[in-house]
């Protein structure tokens, strides 16, 4: 965690305005209460402060953690967890982790995603993936080898990699400067705490 406080508090769900209320409608029952009992994430609403902007986000969102994304799930969370890790972002991090063992990747494999597309044992499409990722953080451009290493993707797949780093590189951005922090009873990585 880049911050240890919030730069911008989480809107009270209590005192809702229209346009946030709306805005959360998503995550909101019909009484304004929960869904299924369960909270509406800090980072939601953080952003419901701009709810035009976090409906258009979640839009997008929708596509990049959605099956019309050509990335397999795993291969999606891979990806987004490189991009957190790089971005040094804690709660991206403690998010996707629980998110990437329900997606297939396993525990060994998440902690091997911090040494990065070099490490031993990932297979070649992985260790492309990793690369690409890793290009788009430091570079914002896929140099050509990566390129060609990630043709096993498709046209279709080397682009939905491309927008699933940028996605997660601007959320990234707005968890690290608003200070959004980690719910309560998550563990932030030692590797990510400020």
């Amino acid at each position: 965690m880049r911050l240890r406080h919030p730069r911008i508090e989480p809107v009270d769900l209590d005192r809702l305005d229209s346009d946030q209320r709306d805005a959360l409608a998503p995550f909101l029952g019909g009484d304004g209460g929960k869904v299924g009992g369960g909270r509406v994430l800090n980072i939601f609403r953080t952003l419901a402060h701009a709810p035009k902007a976090l409906t258009a986000f979640l839009g997008w969102g929708s596509y990049i953690l959605s099956r019309r994304n050509a990335l397999s799930e795993r291969d999606r969370e891979l990806v987004i967890l490189r991009t957190g890790y790089n971005c040094r972002s804690g709660y991206e991090w403690t998010q996707h982790k629980r998110i990437g063992l329900d997606s297939g990747l396993t525990a060994e494999e998440i902690e091997r995603i911090k040494a990065g597309p070099d490490a031993a044992g990932w297979s070649e499409i992985d260790c492309a993936m990793l690369r690409a990722t890793d290009d788009l953080t430091a570079d914002h451009f896929v140099s050509d080898a990566s390129w060609a290493a990630l043709s096993p993707l498709g046209d279709k797949g080397r682009m939905d990699l491309v927008m699933t780093v940028g996605q997660y590189t601007q959320v990234s951005m707005m968890l690290n400067s608003f200070g959004i922090q980690v719910e309560d009873g998550w563990e932030v990585d030692p590797d990510l705490e400020a």
